[in-house]
């Protein structure tokens, strides 16, 4: 599900309330959505970037909340289209009602028989008399961001320009021409480049690069021109640095080129919808005739609301509760869907904006959200069933109860994690582990999946430093190593994992639970159960390091942490860890 980052303060002050981070943190959950963490432009360049990021100058340090939106609900992929929606929620206000002016000439876009071999379809429309602020304008390319990566499919289906329309004329024409006929400005450059020239010269471009195979292997490229031929974008790849929109920019024209329609008419409405607000008249667009290569012409954007009827006893029954009619059309006014009772049946008003509402079944979830799912009484289940926890758990569930009564606190940590947790941080070479790579990690933090579990838990104690000492962490879950004899190439490995950290190092703790552990497994302490043999380590100290065997197999090590391992992880007190397999006791 894509995740966006929105500016606190911008937020509070759009919303008109101050909350705490717990507080919209259960808004946020009210509603449907997630809020996944509260950081800063700063601390995600360096997540993104490593340390060497805190020099970069410019770097924001407000406050973000990054928040998970449902992958169809494009309308919540920017602050205007959620303060709408949180607002209509906290019923502060009304749905708001999308207008269509009348078209003019001189705006349509015209499709040479050409684009039927690179990219057959196309839909525009004009915001007239916009105000952009520094926060709205940033705003705005992140939403043509957020869609292009989403329903887009990265720019396969549908790409996204957009102009100021008082640099160019119209009418405008969408061609396909071979790459040497093809000569502009690109954006952002500083001289005139075929698009021969502009493949080759973003082969190398971080974003852009990964967008040049959608057109490379194609005899015409499309291109977007206007009445005086000059070319406003070349899509998916770049728009045209003379058509640039601005803070400054009043009437902005918008096309969207695309594979499939249906998808170019929702990504403009979406557009449209959160960015009319802007406009001389709110909430109001400008339609453009888009005329076919046979002469035929339809008008964007669409904007239509449409009606669907749902009854209120199946609603009342599928989602579990006993309201009225009158309380269920509240609840749905509340999700953005204007909605009238009489007879037992609503008439739900689904705007251009809800384009995720497509079966009755989408306004009965509607309902349940905001009803607010931990409000539907609980009821037995009339399915009558004979499913059991699998070995691998409930020896999992049992050993999490008695860790827990042997004084441990459980923690949860990421699967995935950085190539310096498992290798550098520990002493080893990433080369001898036998991890499983992320071909494209998106940050530094997650790049391997872990093949221990004690680089997690150390990053744990280092986020609860001011915690009272001694901190006993434990944690029971699946580690990934690879296995070329696996069909998949890996191999899932359920361990346990505790820590001990206080002023002294405490290894007489760690093996108590050991000891503890292997009781309640009924695996004696000698040859033919469990039994410790001495062991070199880098990530142990040296001589107080042992191989935990089950009979003379090695399950496991048992020791005090290394200082080089303490300093990398950033930790202060002494600490001895535990951290064996549980898979022979299945």
């Amino acid at each position: 599900m894509p995740t966006i980052s929105v500016n606190r303060d911008s937020l509070f002050a759009a919303l008109g309330k101050t909350y705490s981070d717990d507080e919209f943190q259960d808004l946020c959950f009210e509603f449907g959505l997630e809020l996944d963490e509260v950081t800063t432009e700063k601390q995600m360049l360096i997540k993104e970037q490593g340390d060497q990021a805190c020099s970069a100058s410019g770097v924001s340090e407000d406050v973000l909340y990054r928040i998970d939106i449902p992958a169809n609900r494009y309308d919540l992929l920017c602050l205007e289209g959620l303060v709408n929606g949180l607002l209509v929620f906290l019923g502060k206000k009304s749905p708001p009602k999308y207008k269509l002016d009348k078209y003019e000439d001189c705006y349509s876009l015209h499709l040479t028989p050409a684009t039927a071999q690179i990219r057959p379809y196309a839909v525009a429309a004009v915001l007239k008399n916009v105000s952009f602020t520094k926060e709205s304008y940033d705003s705005f390319i992140d939403l043509q961001d957020k869609l292009h990566q989403n329903i887009c499919r990265k720019r396969t289906l549908v790409a996204i320009g957009t102009h100021d329309l008082d640099t160019i004329k119209g009418p405008f024409v969408y061609d396909a021409l071979p790459p040497s006929d093809i000569k502009f400005k690109a954006l952002n450059q500083q001289k005139e480049m075929t698009a021969t020239e502009l493949m080759e010269l973003y082969s190398s471009h971080p974003q852009l690069k990964q967008y040049l195979g959608i057109i490379r292997d194609s005899p015409v490229y499309p291109v977007i021109k206007d009445k005086n031929g000059v070319i406003l974008s070349m899509p998916p790849i770049i728009n045209g640095d003379h058509s640039k929109i601005t803070l400054n920019t009043k009437n902005v024209f918008i096309e969207c080129t695309a594979t499939d329609l249906n998808k170019a008419t929702v990504v403009l409405d979406t557009l449209v919808c959160m960015f009319s607000v802007y406009c001389g008249k709110t909430y109001t667009a400008q339609q453009c005739k888009v005329f076919a290569p046979d002469g035929t012409y339809q008008l964007y954007p669409e904007l239509k609301h449409r009606r669907e009827t749902i009854n209120v006893d199946k609603a009342n029954s599928y989602i579990g509760i006993q309201e009225n009619g009158d309380k269920l059309a509240e609840l749905l006014n509340r999700m953005c869907l204007p909605t009238v009772h009489q007879d037992s049946v609503l008439s739900v008003e689904v705007p251009p904006t809800r384009r995720d509402v497509i079966h009755a079944c989408d306004l009965y979830e509607d309902i349940a959200i905001a009803f607010g799912y931990n409000n539907i009484p609980r009821r037995p289940s009339t399915v009558v069933t004979c499913g059991a926890q699998t070995r691998a758990n409930k020896l999992t569930e049992q050993l999490r109860q008695e860790c827990a009564h042997a004084g441990y606190t459980e923690a949860l940590t990421f699967t995935l994690c950085s190539r310096e947790d498992v290798a550098t941080k520990l002493g080893r070479h990433i080369e001898d582990v036998a991890a499983v790579h992320i071909s494209n990690p998106k940050t530094l933090e997650f790049q391997v999946v872990r093949t221990l579990l004690l680089p997690g838990l150390l990053k744990t104690l280092a986020a609860n430093k001011k915690m009272p000492l001694p901190l006993k962490i434990f944690e029971i879950s699946d580690v990934v190593l690879k296995d070329d004899g696996a069909e998949t190439g890996a191999t899932n490995e359920r361990r346990l994992c505790a820590l001990y950290c206080g002023r002294a190092a405490g290894f007489q703790f760690v093996h108590g639970l050991l000891d503890r552990v292997m009781a309640l497994l009924t695996t004696p302490c000698s040859r033919v159960g469990y039994w410790l043999r001495q062991a070199e380590d880098p990530a142990y100290f040296p001589g107080r390091c042992a191989e935990v065997l089950l009979r003379d197999t090695v399950i496991g090590k048992i020791g005090v942490i290394h200082p080089n391992v303490l300093t990398a992880f950033e930790l202060t007190n002494p600490c001895s860890a535990l951290e064996i397999t549980i898979e022979p006791f299945l």
